[in-house]
């Protein structure tokens, strides 16, 4: 997975950590969790806010239809 993958990124946030409360974390703390991800092999480095934002946002949004 790559910083774009904006989705895939969402869903497997809201796999692994379903203790987490996406509308409260910190764009680091984001980052980190991404960065552990199985499959993710992007530069660590190079993600901007926008970038973090838009993952926040869907993975906030995959959240809610997990809780359903």
């Amino acid at each position: 997975m790559k910083w774009t993958d904006t989705q895939d990124i969402a869903v497997e946030l809201a796999e692994t950590q379903p203790d987490v409360d996406p509308q409260y974390i910190t764009y680091e703390e984001l980052r980190d969790l991404v960065t552990q991800l199985e499959g993710f092999d992007d530069d660590p480095n190079r993600v901007d806010d926008q970038e973090l934002q838009a993952i926040q946002l869907s993975w906030i949004d995959e959240a809610a239809q997990n809780e359903q």
